[in-house]
Order: C-alpha cells, then structure tokens, then sequence
C-alpha cells in the first residue's frame, strides 16, 4: 500500500471525524470528490488507486481533473471550487505527515478557485408560491404529505437536509409553536410556525400518527425522504403550478428556491438581517446581503427618496400601451 492510502483513510478518520466532527453531508461531499479523483487519475495512469503514491498527483494533474469537472461532467465553478477545497484539506492534512512531498503539495496547495459571476437569487412572489402549494392533490396521501412539506419549507425556509432530517418529536405546536432542527455547522436552531402552519401540521400529524422518533415526512414505506426525492417532486408540482401561474414558465424553482422565498418575505417584511441570518441559520449577517441585492422594491424606495423636489415619485410608464409594448422589447 503506499503513502497515499493511508494517509487519505486517516484524514477521514482522524481530521474529519474525530477532530473536526464533521457532518455526514460533508463526510459525504469530500468522499464524492475523492472518488471522482481516483478514477479520474487511474484512468490518466493506469494505477489502480491503492497504489497511487502522491507524486501521481501532481499539480498538473489536479489542475486537468478541475477541467473535467468543468467541462466534461458539466459541474459548476462553485462545484468545481468546492471540490478543490476538498482537495486542498487533505493536502494541508498530508503536508505535517509527509514533509518529503513538501514541493509537490505547495504546488497543489498553490492553486487558486476560481472566480465565478455571481448571480441574482432567484425567489418565489406570493402569488407564485401560492400556485405551487395548491399543485399537489391533496385527495391523496402523497399529496397531503407533499403539500405539508412546501408549506412548512417555503415559511421556514429549512434547507432540504433540514427538511428531510424533520422527526414528528421535531414538531412542537402548543404555545410558542417551532420546529427544531440540526442545520449545518451542526448549530441547533428553533424556527417559529404561523398559525397556518400550525393548522396544517396538526392536520399532517393526525394522519401521520407515527412513532415520535419516525421522519416528519415520510415515503410510503416509512423512511425518510431523500433529496433527489423532495427536488423531484419540486420539479413536479411546478410543472403543474405554470398550467394556472404563467410567471413561473420563465423561473427554474428548486428547494433551495423554496427557502429562498422564505427568506425574501422575512426581509420584505423589514426583518432585521441580524435575526434574518439566526432564522436561515446562517454564520454571519453578510450571508443575507443577497436578499438586499435581489429585491428591487428596495431599490426602488431608494431611488423614491431621491426625486427632485416638486416631482411626484414613481416608475415610469409609457404614455401608450403600444409605445410601451416596443420599448418593452
């Protein structure tokens, strides 16, 4: 066996489990980085990956597998930047082992992420989110649990993780009525229900009348929902909601859009970012800048603010609906 191996197997046991404590979510995303790795490299060189050493893995080689990824397997640059963080963490790891390989892991080390273009927020109006809750058939099961589950995410705006690690003990409806998660950063955290939600839920609890330690929202055999699960049936109720909200034919809507919302109407309702960040579960109070970013009413309020004196403020409207029509355009 060479260097390579066991130093890569004590880097999950020692650094992310027992050291850093690590979630399952990033055990699981440093693992799929250095399957990908592996194979890629075996492929390149014909070495089986017990018996990489970590001269295979020289900066060059590191550097053509992040285009792979790019352009081969279609990833992101945010993929692409986490993957290489991914990287870079086992060879800070490696380097206080293996001061042999010293050039060679400054050299991986050295490479930088890359700088991407960071995009608008995409989010959910009322009327849109409104349209994707009554997609689901609540004549049935499945659609009464459906409808539950993007209730609860576009009002708590719980990550799909969250949504999908929600036990029935996890819902608590008396006074003060919450559901209490595990968030990432392995921060616990109580998210407050309105009282719609608090209806609904009661509602979903009757009939789901499992054992308190049971997932909140279960498939058909009583396990746990996964996240290709809750995207695909995202994708589902939405194509249904454009029959009746033409404006969601130009959005892609993803769970992640369902928190998005969430976080939209907390901060169109003047929420502070302070409490904005603690609600989404976020690290720091800049991770909310986006939500600023993306809304335009804002914006608006601001440019109202400084109209000429004398003038009335507003948007500006095209004095003919065919004039308008071609500036439109």
């Amino acid at each position: 066996m060479s260097a390579l191996a066991p130093t890569l197997q004590a880097f999950f046991t020692e650094r992310l489990i027992n050291q850093r404590r690590a979630s399952q979510h990033t055990i699981a995303a440093y693992r799929d980085t250095f399957r990908l790795l592996l194979n890629f490299t075996q492929q390149r060189t014909g070495i089986t990956p017990v018996k990489l050493d970590f001269a295979a893995l020289e900066a060059p080689l590191i550097g053509a597998f992040l285009d792979h990824l790019e352009h081969h397997r279609g990833n992101s640059v945010r993929t692409r930047n986490a993957r290489l963080a991914a990287i870079h963490s086992l060879f800070a790891f490696a380097s206080l082992h293996h001061p042999e390989h010293a050039a060679l892991i400054a050299q991986v080390l050295a490479i930088p992420s890359k700088r991407f273009d960071r995009t608008v927020v995409a989010f959910l109006d009322p009327q849109e989110a409104d349209a994707l809750l009554a997609a689901p058939d609540r004549s049935r099961w499945v659609g009464r649990r459906d409808h539950a589950l993007l209730a609860v995410a576009l009002q708590t705006g719980l990550r799909v993780s969250e949504l999908t690690g929600l036990l029935c003990q996890d819902v608590h409806l008396g006074v003060g009525a919450h559901v209490r998660c595990l968030g990432k950063g392995r921060k616990q955290r109580c998210t407050p229900l309105t009282t719609q939600t608090v209806a609904m839920l009661r509602i979903w609890l009757k009939e789901r009348h499992g054992q308190t330690t049971g997932p909140l929202f279960p498939t058909s055999r009583g396990r746990a929902l996964s996240r290709d699960a809750v995207a695909l049936l995202v994708a589902k109720y939405t194509a249904i909601a454009r029959t009746h909200c033409p404006t969601l034919q130009s959005k892609t809507v993803t769970p992640h859009v369902l928190r998005h919302t969430a976080a939209m109407t907390l901060h169109r309702a003047g929420t502070d970012s302070t409490v904005l960040a603690l609600w989404l579960g976020h690290q720091s109070s800049r991770s909310t800048e986006p939500y600023t970013h993306a809304d335009l009413h804002i914006k608006e309020r601001a440019l109202a603010r400084t109209a000429p004196a004398g003038t009335t403020p507003g948007r500006y409207r095209a004095p003919d609906a065919l004039i308008g029509f071609l500036e439109g355009l």
